[in-house]
């Protein structure tokens, strides 16, 4: 590991001690070296006691990962034994850990399970299905009156249940972020219908709201039905949780006396709550972030306001990060204009509170990390009027000729959809160019926990039969995809006998006079004449894992991963979980493999993601890729960087300004009056919840487009901000060709060409 030598904005930071301490860290400032460094100070500072921990909160997974790695590092520089005195979790991570630890204070059984998205998403739209098909009226409410028949007979059939299935979506999780049942709505809902006195007085209507209320009983009746919760439910009891027990917070609040908040800026209503709960009154609360990168308040409580306000507080020690060497001079002028330019100069003054201070400052003199040779040339603001299909021309074209000269350097090319980039990389392949696909779903989902868990849990019971086939299909899991008939067909008959084995002891460990193994190979050797070693082999395997359960659990798991895996990506999900589940031998002496084994198997299943072992938590390293085109959107860009960046698409669509010829992707063309369903809904919602609050529709879409722009220019300045040397930022007119380049990007062209 590199030795980090801080900065004085740095050091300002590390000399923190204890209490509350807010810091603002432009892009590029090492808040992430700067935060592990504290939590390795904190940790190796003699501050803690040996049954606590510095809990440190990010945004997502991929964070834990690199964060875990950085502490750890910095321990082990202070000759200590990493990975103790330390916890790094996602606020869903962190919830998890909290529920689990007690599930009976939130009315859940011991086993309770977390629904992933997908099937989330099934449920949901399983509910969604069931309520139009009983409500197709509804859609007579919020259709264009201009549609024709047959046209509106295609979007009741193709894009009236997409959008139905959005509204329900937010509608649930804000409900659930606000703490409100099924039953609540319910009974609101029915006080306003009968205009009773006092909390509805007024009985006008709400028929999204009834229309959500109805979706989200059905949808929780499903989890009900499978003994689950989801990810917004976790949240929510944790919370839960935490106000219900006091004994058990100040337990908590014992464990963790040091809380580190990354990414604050993106801190939600109930975050906020859980955190400032946890940190109690006396607590130190550390928090770190940058307002002017918070991109995911769209329909959500999180917003930059909660940092913002937490810097004003009397009592917190509000510090900054302002140096940044990642960028070239002349990229730092140019995001440092965006700020000047939203603050004074935007057409809309509600938005005009997007983009903060601190400016981005380059590095000092002497820096470790200086900022690279600036060259304002580098720099491209393309004006050209490009179709959607030229512009994609164009910036494949310039790859083509950049490529080449370049193989030993860093590109991406951000945009600000996901359909954008699939179109991009089809015009790669095309082309014959490397490129690295960073979009939505793309990494495969590892499965390495998954098989470990089946095996660990065979070995707790190993007298099971159905845990012995199970721990068959482990092992040959690539017969299931052999496309040979004859191999597949072995895989299912050795499957299905083992599962009818009564007594295991015979298949495993045989008598002289009864060998259950021998026996079935001598069955089915006509048709399997290489079934007797195969099975053999087995045997052997199972009996070498059966001893080695002898062994520490962390060990248990590499022997068993070492038999498994090939591919290195496994071997490290392996590694990651042996120290998992050593730390969790060492916090409750008394497990045995039983418990371990469950502890496995939480991992194994969906929870997996809270210790940063989903799909997409391994983190992703441009320096891995260079010489190849990284397709990405802006938000998979946040927190990576690039020698070269291409920011494509950014017209009045993509980054609107809530000026009155923009367009707003969630305002629907069949919608009438322009309405925006989903914050309609959320405002009837906010209806109900509070006696003052009334309803005027229109009014949500209104302000939603003023928040959805402010978060776009916040989304734009994360794009620019990736570019290390090299940016260009182009735009297109959109399918109907009827797009304009966005509002800032024409201010940014104008600055350019006047200053640049």
């Amino acid at each position: 590991m590199i030795p980090f030598r801080p900065r004085p904005k740095q050091q300002e930071v590390l000399s923190y001690t204890g209490g509350r301490m807010g810091v603002s860290a432009v892009p590029g400032s090492g808040k992430t070296y700067t935060l592990s460094a504290l939590a390795a100070q904190l940790v190796t500072g003699g501050l803690l006691e040996d049954d606590q921990e510095v809990l440190i909160v990010t945004l997502v997974n991929s964070a834990v990962e690199n964060f875990a790695a950085r502490v750890a590092g910095f321990v082990q520089q202070r000759g200590l034994l990493p990975h103790l005195g330390y916890r790094v979790r996602t606020l869903h991570g962190l919830a998890h850990d909290i529920v689990r630890e007690r599930p009976a204070l939130v009315g859940l059984a011991d086993d309770f399970q977390i629904v992933d998205e997908r099937a989330a998403d099934q449920m949901l739209q399983e509910a969604v299905e069931t309520w139009l098909r009983t409500h197709r009226p509804a859609a007579d409410d919020f259709l264009s009156p201009d549609l024709e028949e047959g046209r509106r007979e295609w979007v009741l059939r193709g894009q009236w249940p997409l959008l139905a299935t959005d509204v329900a979506r937010s509608f649930i999780r804000r409900a659930k972020d606000l703490q409100i049942t099924p039953a609540d709505l319910f009974r609101w809902l029915e006080q306003r219908r009968d205009g009773l006195p006092g909390l509805f007085a007024d009985s006008q209507s709400l028929p999204l709201a009834e229309m959500g209320a109805a979706i989200y009983a059905d949808y929780q009746r499903a989890l009900i039905y499978r003994g689950a919760v989801d990810f917004d439910d976790l949240i929510r009891l944790a919370l839960q949780a935490l106000t219900l027990d006091r004994e058990y917070l100040e337990r908590l609040r014992y464990r963790w006396p040091f809380i580190l908040e990354d990414e604050a800026q993106d801190s939600s209503r109930l975050q906020e709550e859980i955190l400032r709960l946890l940190v109690g009154p006396e607590g130190n609360w550390v928090r770190v972030g940058d307002p002017n990168q918070a991109i995911y308040e769209t329909f959500t409580t999180a917003s930059p306001h909660y940092l913002r306000d937490f810097l004003d507080e009397l009592g917190v020690a509000a510090r900054e990060l302002p140096n940044s060497g990642r960028s070239t001079l002349s990229i730092i002028r140019l995001a440092n204009y965006l700020i000047a330019w939203t603050q004074t100069q935007h057409p809309v003054s509600p938005v005009r509170e997007a983009l903060t201070e601190p400016y981005i400052e380059p590095t000092p003199s002497g820096d470790p990390q200086p900022n690279p040779p600036d060259d304002p040339s580098q720099v491209r603001l393309v004006d050209r009027r490009f179709t959607p299909a030229q512009e994609l021309a164009a910036v494949v074209d310039s790859l083509a000729r950049w490529l080449p000269e370049h193989p030993q350097e860093t590109v991406a090319v951000l945009t600000p959809r996901n359909q954008r980039g699939f179109e991009l990389v089809s015009e790669l392949k095309k082309r014959d160019l490397p490129y690295v696909e960073l979009l939505r779903s793309t990494m495969s989902t590892r499965e390495a926990a998954g098989a470990l868990g089946n095996v660990v849990n065979y070995l707790a019971d190993p007298i099971s039969p159905t845990k012995l086939a199970t721990v068959y299909r482990v092992w040959r899991r690539a017969d299931r995809e052999d496309e040979t008939r004859k191999v597949q067909a072995r895989f299912k008959v050795v499957s299905q006998a083992l599962r009818q084995c009564r007594q295991v002891e015979d298949c495993l460990w045989p008598r002289l006079d009864r060998d259950w193994l021998d026996e079935a190979a001598r069955e089915l050797e006509d048709d399997y004449p290489d079934l007797r070693e195969h099975l053999f082999e087995f045997r052997a395997l199972v009996r070498r894992w059966q001893e080695a359960t002898l062994l520490p659990i962390d060990q248990l798991v590499l022997t068993l991963a070492q038999d498994l895996f090939r591919e290195p990506a496994d071997l490290a999900v392996a590694h990651k979980l042996a120290v998992v589940l050593r730390r969790a031998s060492d916090s409750h002496p008394d497990w045995r493999l039983p418990e371990l084994t469950q502890e496995l198997a939480v991992v194994a299943r969906n929870e997996r993601r809270f210790l940063g072992l989903g799909d997409d938590d391994t983190g992703f390293d441009p320096e891995k890729y260079k010489g190849q085109v990284v397709v990405a959107t802006v938000h998979k860009a946040k927190g990576l960087e690039w020698d070269r960046v291409y920011l494509m698409s950014v017209n009045n669509y993509n980054f609107p300004s809530a000026q009155p010829h923009d367009q707003f992707i969630a305002e629907k063309w069949f919608v009438r009056d322009r309405l925006n369903l989903e914050a309609e809904a959320l405002a009837q919602l906010e209806a109900l919840d509070s006696d003052a609050a009334g309803y005027e529709e229109g009014e949500a879409t209104r302000q939603a487009r003023l928040e959805y722009a402010a978060e776009r220019l916040r989304l734009l300045y994360v794009g620019i901000t990736r570019a290390k040397k090299e940016l260009i930022i182009t735009w297109n007119t959109g399918r109907r060709g009827d797009q304009q380049p966005a509002t800032p990007l024409i201010a940014l062209q104008t600055f350019w060409e006047e200053e640049g």
